[in-house]
């Protein structure tokens, strides 16, 4: 802080051409900082909400029971559950059963190939999410430093003394602290979300993976009974 101490007395003809030219640049009102703290907050609770309705909404809040129907081999109660279901495990069941009939490993395919493409309609935003997470601090802390810089070289100009020079410097280093806080209130719900979504994505795929595996499953043993009968009447003859 001394160092910006220095830089404020000293006059502008005792401080170098680009040193001038950054100065003029910072010692504009950090204000305009908030401002976009303030448009990035609104933003990211949009896309919170956004995203929480769009969780709740697409997901089949019967997956458990689906399975099981899965496992008896009743796929007519499963395509009529999930006819007009949304989300990636009603999406690969309706894929799942509509290539039922070309096979086990066919329907496997579908479904690895379903879940890739509706999974990044979960993550979308969500990268916006933990970007802002992790850099709003920063954002906040650049605007701190503009109001300190601020703070002090208004000092060096009214050339304060005593009491005055502490009055002056922390009302200034207060107002600019506001933008640290005002970059931490932004970061943190937008991490907390982030990590709550992510987690509910992991969830959520796991829960599409085990009905994959419930419906190929059932489609192999549907199959292969025949097999081992046949083996078994050939060893008893």
């Amino acid at each position: 802080m001394m160092s910006f101490v220095l830089l404020a007395q000293m006059g502008n003809e005792q401080v170098g051409w680009l040193s001038r030219k950054l100065l003029g640049v910072t010692l504009t009102s950090a204000e305009w900082v908030l401002w976009v703290l303030v448009v990035l907050s609104v933003l990211s609770i949009a896309l919170m909400l956004e995203r929480a309705v769009y969780f709740a909404t697409h997901r089949l809040p019967n997956s458990e029971e689906l399975a099981l129907r899965l496992a008896r081999g009743d796929f007519d109660a499963v395509r009529a559950a999930v006819s007009k279901a949304k989300g990636m495990e009603a999406a690969v069941l309706r894929e799942g059963l509509a290539a039922m009939e070309l096979g086990a490993d066919t329907v496997e395919e579908v479904i690895a190939s379903t879940v890739a493409r509706e999974r990044p309609q979960y993550e979308r935003y969500l990268s916006f999410l933990g970007t802002l997470g992790n850099n709003a601090p920063f954002i906040g802390l650049f605007g701190t430093v503009l109001g300190i810089i601020k703070a002090f070289h208004d000092l060096g100009n009214m050339g304060a003394k005593g009491a005055a020079i502490q009055q002056t410097v922390m009302a200034g280093v207060s107002e600019a602290l506001v933008a640290t806080a005002m970059g931490l209130a932004v970061a943190i719900p937008a991490v907390v979300a982030f990590n709550v979504f992510n987690r509910q994505l992991k969830t959520l795929t796991s829960r599409t993976t085990a009905l994959g595996h419930a419906l190929v499953g059932s489609l192999r043993a549907e199959r292969s009974p025949s097999t081992p009968r046949a083996v078994a009447s050939g060893e008893a003859r």
